[in-house]
């Protein structure tokens, strides 16, 4: 609508230019002589504008005619191509305009007048291809996904653009959410070009939302040997790849494979902790408790998390609480002032029936980060010393509205998982997950503030994670009930 404003804005200011310039001529003196032939011919300014206008015609028309003569001449010396050539490059110079104007039009996002001209381009020309490509992208501006992909499928024909073709109607495939097919064209476009980034990174992306562990640590491998990705990156995402690959043998019931697996994907990144956690438990299987405790610590002086704290007191399920306190300190360690450390020895004193050491060493937590595990911790500390019941229901009431700490969220959605997991299942994004607070306080905990001392020591393997709320709620009703069941005074 603005373009046509434009065009008829542009046409009018033209005529009354020319109009303008017209009536100037006319009112001027003055003119040109011409002798011919011993004949003078006097022409006015208007009539010497338009008798040169005239003559640049004649000109160019002259040109063109001496233009065929000499393709003429030639096809009468032999040469049986000389006319054809003339009138081809007549059609070259129209196509190749035809192509430069789509190509304008593509780059400003005129969808419609792009394949337009990309039509006349292909009647022009003898290079289909050439519309093609331009008519694909400019079907996908426009919207039209069904010219599109027709067009991209031509192009499938010609070695040369296959790939083009086969990237394009992956593209097409993918927004249409037909990622089996689109994992397909991907392996194709990747035997073709397998040095292509986007390609790799597509593939990569469906390999592992398919969970073809195998199929995508060898484009994680391919990618990292083309240096389109640092080392440390490269690393880390084969370890999840290859903790990925040990989950899936866990559940088919290969679990020497998966303790495999699990123990390479330690290997390849300590820090990451469901690897960390998997291997531990895979080494305990086997009986070898020192070097299940070595991958423990050290993920835990990388980054602390109740998940290594609950594996580690499977090492030793039958031990006494002043012997698991004695045996975490080691474990906490490297690092003794993380709020993940000094929660767990907390907790460790309260199964202890320690509670005036729990709270120191639960320290100023409560002030400088009081979240719901945090609060619920202080109502057990509250409740072990003795405190009256309004007490404990203050902490536990200040829990349900505190923020849920720490949890696995992903990076692109900022959603908050139960378990950690190598695509998210909201986004389908590949290695998003970290252990970070989410954005909203209202999210539910991965872990619960279900205390490590309802854990340890009590099974091998730890429980379910809860809901915070609704693990303190539960505290909260269970007060309720021995405050109604308690003997009332007399009289």
């Amino acid at each position: 609508m603005l373009w046509s404003l434009v065009k008829i804005v542009v046409f009018l200011a033209l005529v009354v230019a020319l109009t303008l310039g017209s009536v100037f001529l006319l009112e001027s003196e003055g003119g040109v002589q011409v002798t011919v032939a011993g004949t003078e011919f006097t022409l006015g300014p208007l009539q010497s504008v338009i008798a040169l206008v005239l003559l640049l015609l004649v000109v160019f028309v002259l040109l063109k005619l001496a233009g065929l003569l000499v393709a003429v001449l030639k096809f009468i010396n032999g040469d049986e191509t000389a006319i054809t050539r003339y009138f081809d490059r007549n059609r070259e110079r129209k196509g190749l305009l035809a192509l430069t104007e789509g190509l304008v039009a593509l780059a400003s996002g005129d969808g419609k007048e792009a394949m337009a001209k990309a039509a006349r381009a292909d009647k022009m020309l003898n290079q289909p291809n050439l519309g093609r490509l331009i008519t694909a992208q400019a079907a996908e501006i426009a919207g039209d996904r069904k010219t599109a992909e027709s067009a991209y499928k031509a192009l499938l024909v010609d070695e040369k653009t296959r790939f083009v073709g086969i990237r394009g109607i992956m593209r097409q495939r993918l927004e249409a959410g037909d990622t089996d097919t689109a994992l397909k064209l991907a392996e194709r476009a990747f035997a073709l070009k397998p040095k292509h980034g986007e390609i790799q990174d597509t593939l990569l992306q469906l390999q592992a939302r398919k969970q073809d562990w195998s199929g995508a640590r060898d484009t994680l491998k391919a990618k990292a040997r083309q240096g389109q990705i640092p080392r440390d990156v490269h690393k880390r995402r084969d370890a999840v790849l290859a903790l990925g690959q040990a989950k899936g043998v866990l559940a088919e019931g290969a679990d020497i494979e998966a303790r495999e697996k699990a123990i390479e994907a330690n290997r390849l990144s300590p820090d990451l902790v469901p690897a960390a956690v998997l291997a531990a438990r895979g080494y305990i299987e086997q009986g070898s408790h020192r070097h299940a405790a070595r991958v423990l610590k050290k993920a835990w002086s990388v980054r602390p998390h109740p998940d290594l704290a609950a594996a580690f007191a499977e090492i030793e399920p039958g031990e006494t609480p002043e012997a698991r306190i004695k045996r975490f300190r080691a474990l906490i360690k490297p690092q003794p002032d993380h709020p993940e450390s000094r929660m767990l020895m907390a907790e460790l004193n309260i199964a202890a029936e320690n509670f005036p050491e729990a709270r120191r060493a639960l320290g100023d937590l409560v002030e400088t980060a009081p979240d719901a595990r945090v609060l619920t911790i202080m109502a057990a500390i509250a409740r072990g010393e003795g405190a009256d019941d309004a007490m404990v229901k203050g902490w536990l009431a200040r829990a349900l509205s505190a923020p849920r700490g720490p949890q696995w969220v992903c990076e692109n959605c900022k959603t908050a998982h139960a378990e950690w997991a190598p695509v998210c299942s909201v986004c389908e994004g590949f290695d998003t997950m970290s252990w970070t607070t989410p954005p909203s306080p209202d999210v539910s905990s991965a872990t619960g503030v279900g205390m490590l001392p309802l854990i340890v020591g009590q099974s091998a393997k730890p429980a379910a994670p809860e809901d915070d709320a609704d693990v303190v709620e539960a505290e909260a009703e269970r007060v309720e009930t021995e405050e109604a069941a308690a003997p009332k005074p007399a009289g």
